[in-house]
C-alpha cells in the first residue's frame, strides 16, 4: 500500500500508437475514466489504451513537474523510458 499523499505520473499508449502523459492521485480510477471516455479529450476515440509507464511522486506539485518533463521528451525518449522500465 502506498502512502496517503502519493500521486502518479503515467504514460498511456493509445490504439493509434501515440502516447498520452498525465498525472493522478488514484491511478486505477483515472485509467478507468480514460477507458470509459471520461478522461482527457485526447484519449477519447483512441482506444484501446494501455498503461505502459507509471511512477510515484510524493505530492501533486512534484507529479505535475514530472509530467511537464515527460511531455517535453521526444517520442524516442519516451520509448526508451518505457523500454528501461520493462527491462528492470
Amino acid at each position: 500500500m502506498e502512502p496517503e499523499g502519493t500521486y502518479h505520473v503515467y504514460l498511456l499508449q493509445c490504439g493509434d500508437g501515440t502516447y498520452y502523459c498525465g498525472s493522478a492521485k488514484d491511478l486505477a480510477a483515472r485509467i478507468a475514466a480514460h477507458r470509459a471516455g471520461k478522461g482527457a479529450r485526447y484519449t477519447r476515440g483512441r482506444g484501446p489504451l494501455e498503461l505502459v509507464y507509471s511512477e510515484a511522486c510524493p505530492d501533486r506539485a512534484s507529479a505535475l513537474r514530472r509530467e511537464a518533463q515527460l511531455k517535453r521528451r521526444s517520442r524516442r525518449e519516451k520509448m526508451a523510458l518505457i523500454a528501461r522500465n520493462h527491462a528492470g
